[in-house]
């Protein structure tokens, strides 16, 4: 009954902004870490972003200085502020949760992915 759902992604010239949301919903007790992962065509997925839930962050060499993970713990959800977008940064952005259920084991999740195209 969990289900993840991305929003924000779109077009946008190089050197523009996006913000990305992705609202967990269903029968949560808690979230765990939250990421931010990409896939551009021909490539693999990875990692872009990480956010625990305490608060720490990580990045990806590629996108530090320029992206800003965060989350709300009541809204349940995960942000991805991203400025001074180049092309090289265009794909599909997905969202990854590891969520518990009350009386249940850890599970990841994925959203279903939202594309975000930088033109140049």
């Amino acid at each position: 009954q969990v289900q993840l759902v991305e929003s924000g992604g779109g077009l946008v010239q190089a050197g523009g902004s996006l913000r990305l949301s992705c609202a967990a919903s269903g029968n949560i007790y808690r979230i765990n870490v939250m990421r931010w992962h990409r896939q551009a065509p021909g490539k693999q997925r990875e990692l872009v972003a990480a956010i625990s839930s305490a608060g720490t962050t990580d990045y990806a060499d590629s996108v530090k200085g320029r992206f800003t993970i965060s989350r709300d713990n009541a809204k349940k959800t995960v942000y991805l502020q991203m400025n001074s977008l180049k092309s090289e940064d265009t794909a599909v952005y997905y969202c990854y949760a590891d969520i518990s259920a009350l009386g249940y084991m850890n599970r990841g999740y994925w959203g279903q992915g939202t594309q975000v195209t930088v033109s140049s």
